[in-house]
């Protein structure tokens, strides 16, 4: 009898907590109150901007790699990745699987 007695006593208190989080997850959102700013304060043009006299661009300092030579690096990329898929189809071991690739376009 007591252990029937726990076990509804547990059913309701279950049944309670699943009661609470339905009726928090369906409970209309209210909306914030709104907030109104004093004055929207503009930002002094003449004075410079955190770190924008010492601005770099950085594709500027750097010299324009051509195209064609990005392409080149990507095949032979690829051509270097099928040669592993192709020796791990031969002879599939956990060291080949887990091995570091030998293309430069990984480091």
């Amino acid at each position: 009898m007591e252990m029937f007695l726990m076990a509804i006593c547990l059913s309701m208190f279950g049944l309670a907590v699943a009661v609470a989080a339905f009726g928090a997850a369906t409970r209309p959102e209210q909306p914030a109150p709104e907030i109104q700013p004093e004055a929207v304060k503009m930002p002094n043009v003449d004075r410079p901007r955190f770190f924008a006299e010492n601005l770099v661009l950085p594709s500027a300092a750097q010299p324009r790699v051509p195209i064609e030579a990005l392409l080149l690096q990507i095949d032979s990329h690829v051509r270097l990745e099928h040669a592993a898929a192709e020796s791990f189809l031969e002879y599939p071991t956990a060291a080949l699987l887990h091995s570091r690739t030998i293309s430069p376009l990984i480091q």
